[in-house]
């Protein structure tokens, strides 16, 4: 207990103990802790137990993927000029909510008002519009599943805005603290909140993460890819959960460029065309090169011609799998033709050079055939494919596709280098 109030420590390291010269029972008089998870509000005796009956996250940049506001203003006009009078209006606005596998997910406002400040040249009144999403599972839920809630919708607002998004904060209810006033009105569960400073550990959210700031300026409207405007609130949260289990292995290699870019074009490269390859092979598009029966007389007739001891070793060798070429042009020739074309005006050429800028490294451990812009240039483009990959997977709309491409920064640079297709050695 803590001032009256219940504190849990979780995933906690030693840092100092301090003890007594001869200890009685052996335990330290002081001990100083970093804990990589704290819970203020609640008792748990771990992740796993099932004490939470909702979670809410407010996550950076919501409030601007959310496209609605409380706030309103007019402003009075006589005769073609402003007469001084207007208002700024406060507005409740009305919750959208989605059910998937039987959690609702509701997306809400808060407003916080404060009170008058006086100054010496003026007085300052404010009111602040939170935007949270609610998660309501069908029954009690534990810690790592709001965990896993706040990284999902944490990670949906970063490929929405093609940033690292940081959990502002995270307030869970606690289960079977219902109850109602004396008049017989329902009375809030009592919350438990998740100190801030600990969601940015990779051990609490999965990957590598940054802290939210509340009060930092937001992002600008024109670098961000979608948000409920193009695809609503009640269709891209069922999508985004399909999707996210899906590809969430390609998503987090992605967003990793995101969160923590390497120092070295190589890790990036490695990391891009790794995700392309995880995308592809996680869409099931697979087309083997060779019907499966007809491989499999071709394999069997060149075993018989090989040494026994030698068999094993090339029979694991000889796999009817598409190369690394064929997966980048497949993932090329699905999302609008139009913003493809843009990004990578000559596919065979792109998958050619970033096919053999990868197995060079992976193989020789240097890629001797590719300038150091060379290399840039097939991170930002592959990585551009992957994204609009995901993106076509979401159902955004193709028009939508070409004007990101038309208008985002990044990806009109990817644009301006694709006009010089032959590499810089």
């Amino acid at each position: 207990m803590a001032e009256q109030c219940e504190v849990t420590l979780l995933v906690c390291d030693s840092l100092h103990s301090k003890r007594a010269i001869f200890p009685q029972d052996g335990s330290p008089d002081t001990q100083t802790v970093m804990a990589m998870m704290v819970i203020i509000g609640k008792h748990v005796s771990g992740e796993e137990g099932e004490a939470f009956a909702a979670a809410e996250v407010s996550v950076e940049d919501l409030n601007l993927w959310a496209t609605s506001s409380s706030f309103g203003a007019s402003f009075g006009i006589s005769e073609d000029k402003i007469d001084g009078t207007g208002s700024i209006l406060v507005k409740p606005v009305e919750v959208q909510a989605v059910t998937v596998d039987g959690a609702e997910y509701h997306l809400m406002h808060t407003n916080t008002w404060s009170p008058f400040d006086g100054r010496k040249g003026g007085t300052v009144a404010s009111v602040r519009d939170t935007v949270f999403i609610r998660v309501c599972p069908a029954g009690p839920f534990a810690l790592s599943d709001a965990l896993k809630a706040a990284r999902l919708i944490r990670d949906l607002i970063a490929l929405a805005t093609h940033r690292a998004a940081g959990v502002i904060w995270l307030r869970l209810e606690v289960a079977g603290t219902e109850s109602v006033s004396p008049d017989g009105q329902p009375l809030p569960r009592r919350r438990a909140n998740v100190l801030c400073n600990v969601l940015c550990s990779p051990a609490v959210l999965g990957s590598p993460a940054v802290l939210g700031k509340h009060d930092a300026k937001a992002v600008d409207l024109h670098h961000v890819f979608f948000t409920c405007e193009e695809l609503p609130f009640e269709e891209i949260v069922p999508r985004w959960c399909k999707v996210y289990d899906r590809l969430q292995a390609a998503i987090n290699m992605i967003l990793g460029l995101r969160y923590a870019p390497a120092l070295f074009v190589e890790n990036n490269l490695l990391m891009a065309v790794g995700a392309a390859e995880v995308l592809h092979r996680s869409l099931g598009i697979d087309e083997k090169p060779f019907p499966e029966e007809e491989f499999t007389e071709m394999r069997d007739a060149m075993l018989d011609v090989v040494p026994e001891m030698h068999r094993g070793r090339l029979k694991e060798m000889i796999r009817n799998d598409p190369k690394l070429r064929d997966r980048l042009r497949a993932l090329a020739a699905r999302p609008d033709r139009d913003a493809i074309a843009q990004l990578v005006p000559d596919i065979d050429h792109w998958a050619g050079r970033t096919t053999q800028a990868r197995n060079d490294l992976a193989h020789e451990g240097r890629t001797p055939k590719h300038s150091i812009d060379e290399l840039i240039a097939i991170v930002e483009a592959t990585t551009a494919v992957v994204i609009l990959n995901v993106l076509h997977e979401l159902g955004l709309p193709a028009e939508r596709q070409r004007q990101i491409v038309r208008e985002h920064p990044q990806l009109r640079a990817v644009c301006r280098e694709a006009c010089d297709p032959e590499p810089n050695s």
